[in-house]
């Protein structure tokens, strides 16, 4: 079967469970596509073309003797460079974690292998995952295969780009501020921010991470399909026991209600036309799939939640980061550092143990706000996806993208689920929209986000300019 790399994870694993197509057969084909597409965007940075092959066959004499190698049977899948991955560095996307080579695996790429998958590579990030843009001194930049003069987004920018490529349908990327979900909104494809506790974590390569970063971080898939991210999300929230945050809920539940909030401007913030012309074409997508949509101007602080995902992130440990960037050395780690340390510099002692205060107040609001609503439908960001670059253009470039990702930042910080959707594009430039819902209630942002996608055109793979 030609151009196996252009299929979903769904009908990949469908087709290798039937023994239609072979775990082989689709290794060959998408370590083809990384050959002919990847020199072209650098997504993915690090791969072994035998160890993939040699996982292959070993998934194809399982399902020779009849067992069952698991849901993701032969489903290619990249991993982020700041996800332990036994016997390839952690890089981080920083010189001076060149060698840091991971003796075992994190749970979620664990959890992946349980589940029958093909780790095909190492997807890029910026350094330190500081960005919302892809590029490093260790790797180098990775472009947007949509338009090379977008941002690919970040930090999971190169997974989002390989999947957007055809390098293969699924990638592992994680958030604290927006790093799965904006690479999603500026590939053009969909992506998952879990619930804090959904999705086991751990680097073993690593120190322990302070608290506020345990508290935000998230694991999640990338993937042209919504179908896929449900598929994926079901895969890695398998049980692990490094991980003490983890919690096994049921990943779906009762839907009390299909009411829609919706929100333009949270907290009063500007918004570009053409993301306010999204969220009113998504919204009429939901209305048409029988959900009622409400909108409203107000609802909980993204401000405050922002406020506190900043303190809770920074307030213990910023000059350690601020030492290792500088001893890095890139330039763009560096205008991040430099364009947030003002509102380190006046932080008190005490600021996490204060933070985490006002984290439980902002949850119980959102909490109490999902009541009477299913999901919000809510701006990705402020602006269609930066030039690449931006935030190294001065202050003012600095200041506009942080600005504009206000609903990236603010979310983790109360450890709710996010999805993003794409819903279509502007010339070149892809456009998409947030779904956002309860803790552990992922089950209705993707419910949302497939009757959105029902009425969009198909993601289809596309060939890097």
């Amino acid at each position: 079967m030609a151009e196996l790399w252009r299929l979903c994870a769904a009908d990949i694993a469908a087709l290798v469970r039937a023994r239609q197509v072979s775990a082989r057969e689709v290794a060959v084909d998408t370590l083809e596509r990384i050959e002919a597409v990847n020199h072209r965007i650098n997504a993915i940075v690090d791969y072994r073309p035998e160890e993939i092959l040699q996982r292959a066959y070993r998934l194809d004499a399982l399902l020779a003797q009849g067992e069952d190698p698991g849901p993701l049977a032969g489903v290619p899948v990249s991993v982020k460079i700041n996800t332990d991955q036994a016997s390839f560095a952690t890089t981080n996307g920083s010189v001076l974690q060149e060698h840091l080579i991971a003796a075992s695996n994190s749970p979620a790429v664990d959890n992946l292998i349980r589940a029958g998958a093909l780790l095909i590579g190492r997807s890029n990030s910026p350094t330190f995952a500081l960005r919302w843009f892809t590029d490093n001194q260790l790797h180098g930049k990775t472009l947007n295969p949509r338009d090379p003069r977008l941002t690919p987004g970040g930090s999971s920018g190169g997974g989002a780009a390989a999947v957007a490529a055809g390098m293969g349908p699924l990638a592992l990327g994680t958030d604290i501020g927006g790093s799965v979900r904006y690479p999603a909104y500026a590939c053009g494809i969909h992506g998952l921010r879990p619930s804090f506790g959904r999705v086991p974590a751990y680097n073993a390569s690593s120190p322990e991470r302070a608290i506020g970063p345990h508290l935000m971080s998230a694991t999640g898939p990338m993937a042209r399909t919504v179908n896929d991210l449900r598929l994926a999300l079901a895969a890695l929230s398998k049980h692990d026991a490094r991980d003490p945050w983890h919690t096994s809920v049921p990943l779906s539940g009762t839907l009390a209600t299909r009411r829609v909030a919706l929100c333009f401007r949270p907290d009063g913030m500007p918004i570009a036309a053409e993301v306010e012309a999204a969220l009113r074409n998504a919204a009429l997508r939901l209305k048409d799939a029988g959900w009622q949509v409400e909108e409203r101007e107000r609802i909980p602080s993204l401000t405050e939640a922002a406020s506190i995902q900043e303190q809770l992130w920074l307030g213990d440990g910023f000059e350690r980061l601020f030492s290792s960037v500088e001893r890095d050395g890139d330039a763009g780690a560096q205008a991040v550092v430099s364009g947030i340390r003002p509102a380190v510099a006046g932080l008190p002692s005490d600021v996490v143990a204060r933070a985490l205060v006002r984290r439980l107040t902002e949850a119980r609001k959102w909490q109490t706000f999902f009541v009477d609503y299913a999901v919000l439908l809510v701006p990705v960001s402020g602006e269609l996806p930066f030039p690449d670059d931006l935030d190294r253009q001065g202050p003012e470039g600095f200041r506009l993208v942080w600005d504009a990702q206000l609903p990236m930042r603010a979310f983790p910080a109360v450890g709710l689920p996010g999805v993003v959707v794409t819903t279509g594009a502007v010339g070149t430039t892809p456009v998409g929209v947030q779904l956002v819902a309860a803790r552990f209630r992922e089950d209705l942002c993707l419910e949302a986000a497939s009757d959105i996608e029902a009425r969009s055109e198909p993601v289809t793979v596309v060939d890097p300019c």
